[in-house]
């Protein structure tokens, strides 16, 4: 008799992590060719294998698809795979802090405290990374206030953290408001309505140099936290008759959340639905074990933003806000679903 018999369903959800990163892998490569410049995928085969050191290109050959794919569409495509994974395993991780499917990023108010943020440097005629670094300020400043008004009712719960996050957002929404009215409206104003319509467009490569890698840590430690995520599952009473510090890591998982939004708002701006719908379908594919879970949403988020910003960039003459292919793509998707939400699926 076997004394180690195999966990069901763990091969399934390998499967699909590794179906999963190979579809990143290929959405990667094909995105690097698309463009007004289309590249084919033999020349850009040639070109990565002679980049590495395995090939050999003319000379002014590689320095023209270095220009095309390296220095112009490698910063955009690594911010596309960022951005998703990062809103997606963000998503996740706010549905299971507050045990509802239908939670998305922005609850605790860190999308609208990024959005003023972003307002306020463009006002003030900040450029590139300071515009970044005031975003995930202002963003983590809003969470903390929606944090600190649950924090001033003894044994807040998670209902009040909620009502906190909606007063916090609601407070910063209207500090938006009054920026956008004092913006100049012939110059400012545009940029900030452009900024909160989400577009990977103006990527500015110093601000994606240091804020990458933090984003790319935040993600890979969320990923690491499945396990402890799980915890957040069991009520609270459960989880102390375990030794389990629920609201330790009920905090300190909603602080890291809150910082890879913060960051991927302050890279692209204002991006709906990812951190909604990806958590459901990763959940549909692997079920509801975080362990698994975070990192499928992270793979699954990068694709669907890749291809998202693949047709804002190729659908037509002039490029599309991001923000815009991502509500379309992901109410579309969201509905179908829906059926499988009522029926308790998820």
């Amino acid at each position: 008799m076997n004394s180690n018999p195999k966990r069901p369903g763990l091969d399934h959800r390998e499967r699909w992590i590794w179906s999963s990163a190979a579809l990143l892998v290929i959405t990667t490569l094909l995105s690097l060719g698309l463009g007004r410049y289309a590249i084919p995928v033999t020349d850009l085969a040639h070109f990565l294998a002679a980049w590495v050191g395995f090939g050999d290109l003319p000379a002014d050959r590689f320095a023209l698809l270095h220009s095309v794919i390296i220095d112009t569409r490698l910063p955009r495509v690594l911010a596309a795979i960022l951005v998703g994974a990062g809103l997606s395993v963000s998503g996740a991780a706010y549905q299971a802090v507050f045990r509802n499917p239908l939670v998305s990023p922005g609850l605790l108010g860190v999308l609208s405290g990024c959005a003023f943020g972003a307002a306020c440097g463009i006002v003030l005629g900040l450029q590139g990374l300071w515009i970044t670094v005031l975003a995930s300020l202002a963003g983590l400043l809003a969470v903390g206030i929606g944090v600190g008004i649950a924090s001033l009712f003894p044994g807040a719960s998670i209902l009040i953290l909620v009502l906190g996050g909606i007063v916090s957002n609601a407070l910063f929404t209207s500090l938006l408001s009054i920026v956008k009215y004092l913006a100049d409206p012939q110059d400012q104003l545009p940029s900030i309505v452009y900024w909160m319509l989400g577009s990977l467009g103006a990527v500015d490569t110093e601000a994606l140099t240091w804020t990458a890698p933090l984003l790319m840590l935040a993600i890979v430690l969320m990923c690491l936290l499945g396990r402890a995520i799980d915890a957040l599952s069991l009520s609270d009473d459960e989880a102390h008759s375990l030794g389990v510090s629920v609201r330790r890591i009920r905090y300190g998982i909603i602080t890291l959340a809150t910082l890879i939004s913060a960051l991927t708002v302050s890279i692209a701006g204002m991006i709906g639905w990812v951190g909604l719908l990806i958590p459901h379908l990763a959940r549909l594919l692997v079920g509801p074990r975080n362990a698994a879970l975070v990192p499928m949403s992270a793979l699954l988020g990068g694709s669907f933003l890749l291809a998202a910003d693949d047709l804002a960039r190729t659908l037509t003459s002039g490029e599309i806000p991001l923000g815009i292919i991502t509500e379309l793509l992901g109410a579309i998707a969201f509905v179908l679903v829906l059926n499988r939400v009522r029926r308790g699926w998820l």
